[in-house]
């Protein structure tokens, strides 16, 4: 049987060997059943590989020895840098998002609350929240064998996630949208740099907030008759936009 393969930080990582605890912990130890002396594989955000074997397993945590390291080879992609840019949904939804989306391709979520989203985010919550939704990231690309671990970032509203930079293609979903629908937007047999898409949360986006996205360059779309959920969306734009860039 092969080692199994872990995704972790490359701050766990320190004087040839890397230790860890909480969820990696528990999955490895209480879940797999490994033990000193079992081989593993782990890798981190940076895409570097590391072979090793367990040298210690204590109550809380456990410490790999690593044997030898390397940069893994990325797969080419000529499909675009994909952001899903989604407003705060309510209870587990967002989980779903992270994990599906990264497994679709992903390349970033850029998450915030709106103003008609049922969860609030104190600012007090934002590190907790942030750390267990990279850990559901980092889960996802390894199940998925993916090389890299898609970033989460926090913005406060939909002013500070409209300013977000870098993408020559913006995108809105808007159920209100009666002209413009994805197929008449996406450039057919151009391959695609970088995209944005704002979703909303359950209740949709306040006008003022597609005002604001709109100021930002953002071009309101619809996927069609049918009103998707906001889970549901996120997983459909990406299968699309990926299928028409020729990654699915």
């Amino acid at each position: 049987m092969s080692a199994r393969r872990f995704m972790i930080h490359s701050r766990t990582v320190c004087d040839g060997s890397a230790s860890f605890d909480g969820e990696i912990y528990k999955h490895m130890i209480r879940v797999l059943r490994l033990g000193t002396g079992d081989a593993v594989q782990l890798a981190d955000e940076n895409g570097i590989e590391y072979s090793g074997e367990i040298s210690e397993v204590t109550k809380v945590g456990v410490t790999v020895k690593i044997t030898s390291s390397r940069l893994a080879a990325k797969k080419v992609s000529n499909g675009p840098r994909i952001t899903i840019c989604q407003a705060l949904p309510k209870g587990d939804k967002i989980d779903l998002i992270l994990q599906k989306g990264t497994e679709l391709g992903a390349h970033d979520f850029l998450l915030f609350e709106g103003c008609r989203s049922i969860v609030k985010l104190r600012d007090d919550q934002q590190a907790s929240k942030l750390e267990r939704w990279k850990r559901i990231t980092a889960e996802a690309a390894r199940q998925c064998g993916r090389p890299d671990i898609p970033e989460v970032v926090w913005r406060k509203g939909a002013i500070e996630a409209a300013c977000e930079a870098g993408h020559k293609f913006r995108l809105i979903l808007w159920e209100g949208e009666k002209e413009y629908f994805l197929k008449d937007v996406l450039p057919d047999g151009e391959i695609l740099s970088s995209v944005i898409v704002a979703i909303g949360p359950e209740g949709g986006f306040e006008p003022q907030e597609l005002r604001h996205f709109i100021q930002h360059g953002f071009l309101p779309v619809s996927l069609g008759s049918r009103i998707l959920r906001t889970e549901t969306a996120s997983i459909a734009i990406l299968s699309i936009i990926q299928y028409m860039s020729g990654e699915m």
